[in-house]
């Protein structure tokens, strides 16, 4: 890597932590700057402005994330079990820490954005979820009368609280009462849900022992 796209990926690492911190609207190039302890004039020859700053952010965040799901969904010498963990693992290491306002931030001041972070967990998440769904069937790890859709929906219910956090408010308050649960918390409560669910008792077996 040379010394300018080294640069550039140091800028794009911890502006995203401001953004995860303070939200997109809240975070200015001047913070960004400050962090990095850097003038602003140098920030802007790299990039021309925090949406631009934004958008290379969550690109490198999509590449980095598709390279680690294929590099599991890949490796044929690792137990579908301990597989299907980790690609959800990883999956949920990325996204989880997408809080509520920068969400809100990207629908209001950033859409296209917003809009491109969803197209890309419908299309490259949720699909390579299916796939491995349709792998364990085939290769009897999950029982053949699984609904793959149905996993995938049920699957999605965790994702969609990170992408849209106004997905709980449909809920009735007397259901929702009491319910205080980190994002993580509600990926790790719908996996184990899942796992415990479909898999075939051999199949089990090793999930509990991976």
């Amino acid at each position: 890597m040379n010394k300018k796209a080294d640069i550039e990926r140091k800028i794009l690492e911890e502006a995203y932590q401001l953004f995860l911190a303070k939200g997109y609207k809240n975070t200015t190039m001047d913070d960004i700057a400050q962090k990095l302890t850097m003038s602003k004039k140098t920030l802007y020859k790299y990039f021309p402005g925090k949406f631009e700053l934004l958008s290379a952010a969550f690109d490198l965040l999509k590449t980095r994330l598709s390279i680690q799901v294929d590099t599991v969904i890949g490796d044929q010498h690792k137990p579908f079990a301990l597989k299907l963990k980790s690609f959800l693992a990883t999956i949920a290491s990325h996204l989880a820490p997408i809080n509520a306002e920068l969400l809100a931030d990207l629908r209001i001041h950033a859409p296209e954005i917003w809009e491109e972070m969803q197209v890309y967990i419908r299309e490259s998440a949720f699909l390579r979820f299916q796939k491995l769904i349709e792998e364990g069937i085939e290769n009897g790890f999950i029982a053949p009368n699984v609904n793959k859709t149905m996993v995938v929906l049920v699957y999605a219910s965790a994702i969609q609280y990170i992408i849209d956090p106004r997905f709980l408010a449909q809920f009735p308050h007397q259901m929702m009462e009491g319910f205080v649960a980190k994002p993580a918390e509600i990926y790790d409560q719908v996996i184990s849900i899942i796992f415990e669910g479909i898999f075939t008792e051999s199949s089990r077996n090793d999930y509990r022992n991976a």
